[in-house]
């Protein structure tokens, strides 16, 4: 016999409908909607199915409701929630509700997003990329200063959407003295800070971290190691 585990997650009633129209555009088709006696839905793509339940006075600011899909294909979903992110909103939704955030590889073995319905449910997906499981991984902080920094400031950023934490933490090893980062690093540093002031609203303060962050100068085998960090720079600046 095969086990499959369905995630049940809640949803504050009248934001249902919202909520259902934001999976439709990651490709879910919705294959159960009810509001009456009580507000559930179902929505399925492939072998991943989401079950939503109603509450009148659930907060979606306070959600810590969350479920972790694993793939073979992260880039792939990545682009294709994108896409249809952007055709549903007319744009691509990176901070607020609903939100979708960058494409990384984590430092405990796997590259993944993050992405949060309008009701505050956020469903991460990733693909292995270390032998070890990511359960195995997941205290396995890097011992080096500044790739410590990007770890921790990258776990306050998306998982605890603490933005000022995370810009703090940044800031702190970009003052170092006796201590410098690879470029690879200081780019990505660069790069995760001004995404951060842009998200808070500091348009100046991005601004300034994006043009320093573009001036970084790369050997060839550093553009693939910070080939994600480019690509997030490229789309801030756009």
């Amino acid at each position: 016999m095969t086990e499959k585990t369905i995630p049940l997650l809640p949803c504050r009633t009248e934001l249902l409908q919202s909520v259902v129209d934001f999976y439709a555009a990651l490709g879910f088709e919705t294959t159960h909607l009810q509001k009456s006696p009580y507000a559930y839905a179902v929505v399925e793509r492939g072998a991943v199915e989401i079950q939503l339940y109603g509450l009148k006075d659930y907060d979606p600011s306070t959600s810590h409701a969350s479920c972790y899909v694993l793939t073979e294909d992260v880039d792939g979903l990545y682009a294709a929630f994108r896409s249809g992110l952007k055709a549903t909103y007319g744009r691509i939704p990176a901070r607020g509700l609903p939100r979708i955030g960058p494409l990384k590889d984590m430092s405990y073995g796997v590259r993944q997003f993050l992405t949060t319905d309008p009701t505050g449910n956020t469903i991460r997906v990733g693909q292995t990329i270390d032998d070890d499981s990511p359960e195995d991984l997941a205290d396995a902080a890097p011992k080096d200063v500044f790739a410590r920094t990007l770890h921790m400031a990258d776990l306050f950023a998306d998982s605890k959407q603490d933005f000022p934490g995370a810009a703090r933490i940044i800031d702190r090893v970009l003052k170092l003295k006796d201590e410098q980062p690879t470029p690879a690093q200081r780019l990505q540093l660069l790069v995760l800070r001004g995404d951060l002031a842009q998200r808070m609203g500091d348009a100046e303060g991005a601004r300034g971290c994006l043009e320093t962050a573009g001036s970084v100068q790369l050997a060839a085998e550093e553009e693939a190691l910070a080939r994600d960090a480019l690509a997030r720079l490229e789309e801030l600046r756009g």
